[in-house]
């Protein structure tokens, strides 16, 4: 069967998901899309996954909806690294691991006539009564007056809204912030300020194994579950201010790709997992500070249906990094200020780490490793530009 990207393709949406296990809810995405009247060929499906899923079903699938896509497991990424002269940036995007996302991003940037990424994880569904897509496209052409979020610790909570009855934080904000004071102002968005739109999430909350515990929960999950009563107006984090940005549910102006690699995590010698698009969203929101840009939050919500596992599974997995993550926007709060694009920004928060010395944390070498690889993927992406995408066969 052939995937389906035509030299002639309409899509200027990419839609970025990883997957291994539940696939099929793409055809929930599809259907809302066509029953909101969402012009569904201006999507093009990239599935990432893994050699010993099934493809071939993954295809099947996406034929049946008769939408553009493909799909990438991991001997076509390589394929598709040595088509394109970038073999030798392939450990960029780290095997078996969420952040393999940054894959999608790498497929963009060969291809001008995407303008938009998505980013969906498998274990979402759209709600039935939202444009899903209708609304991520006019959060990114929004322009007008939207409620601005700050606190005295310079970290914004996505969940702030009922925060007084549930508690909850989201997986990545510090320890060290928690029990901000909250304030809100409006502010006046100005037409493509903004680059992102984070849509947050219904049933189970993101959380980190720690907070997950706390909530009586060992399956991976959480005993506190939220609702869209939970979610009140949209809004952005003020200028100097960070927030989680989670990829579960996410779209983006191709425009931010330089400063929005998906860290390597999982694959590394210090078992740091967990943080992948955590911390891109620290940098990201940085790079927007300087820039003059902003993250969008609130609707379109999505149901998140996160599978039983076990609780110690995911600490195991994100242990090694909660120290680092509770001082890595620290350390690059000031970099990149006189920067005039994103690629400077994101270079001066790649030095500030690959040339620091981290010894006063466990596990500190990571930031070096991280540093190390954000400057490898700025290059990545200049030989991509350097490189014409390969023909269609």
């Amino acid at each position: 069967m052939e995937e389906r990207r035509a030299a002639d393709a309409s899509g200027d949406i990419c839609v970025i998901v990883p997957t291994i296990r539940e696939y099929e809810c793409l055809r929930e995405y599809v259907a809302n899309a066509r029953e909101h009247g969402f012009d569904v060929s201006r999507l093009h499906f990239v599935l990432v996954t893994e050699d010993f899923c099934d493809v071939e079903e993954m295809r099947a699938m996406l034929d049946d909806l008769d939408v553009s896509g493909e799909v990438f497991d991991g001997s076509r990424r390589e394929e598709w690294y040595e088509a394109n002269d970038i073999a030798e940036y392939g450990h960029v995007v780290p095997a078996a691991s969420h952040a393999e996302t940054s894959f999608g991003l790498l497929y963009m940037w060969v291809d001008d006539s995407f303008e938009y990424g998505i980013f969906i994880d498998d274990d979402t569904l759209p709600h039935d009564d939202e444009d899903y897509f209708g609304r991520h496209m006019e959060n990114l052409a929004f322009e007008g007056a939207i409620e601005s979020v700050s606190s005295d610790e310079h970290w914004v909570n996505v969940l702030y809204r009922n925060a007084d009855e549930h508690g909850l934080y989201p997986r990545g904000y510090p320890y060290s912030a928690m029990d901000e004071t909250v304030e809100t102002d409006a502010v006046e968005i100005e037409s493509g300020e903004v680059v992102a739109s984070q849509g947050l999430w219904t049933n189970v909350p993101d959380l980190d194994a720690v907070r997950i515990l706390m909530d009586g929960d060992l399956e991976g999950q959480a005993q506190t579950r939220t609702t869209a009563d939970d979610f009140g107006s949209d809004f952005v984090a003020a200028r100097g201010n960070y927030l989680t940005v989670c990829s579960m549910n996410l779209a983006f102006r191709r425009e931010v790709i330089p400063a929005f690699y998906q860290l390597p995590m999982d694959d590394n010698e210090w078992g740091v997992g967990r943080f992948d698009d955590i911390w891109s969203g620290v940098f990201l929101k940085r790079a927007c500070d300087v820039l003059g840009k902003r993250i969008y939050n609130g609707g379109p919500l999505c149901e998140h249906n996160k599978a039983a596992r076990s609780t110690f599974d995911d600490l195991h997995n994100e242990v090694a990094g909660l120290e680092l993550n509770e001082h890595l926007w620290g350390l690059i709060d000031d970099a990149g200020a006189e920067a005039d694009d994103y690629a400077a920004v994101y270079d001066a928060m790649a030095d500030r780490l690959a040339d620091g010395e981290f010894d006063e944390y466990r596990n500190g070498a990571f930031f070096t490793h991280v540093g190390e690889h954000m400057r490898d993927w700025l290059d990545c992406l200049d030989a991509l530009r350097r490189t014409p995408a390969p023909a269609d066969d």
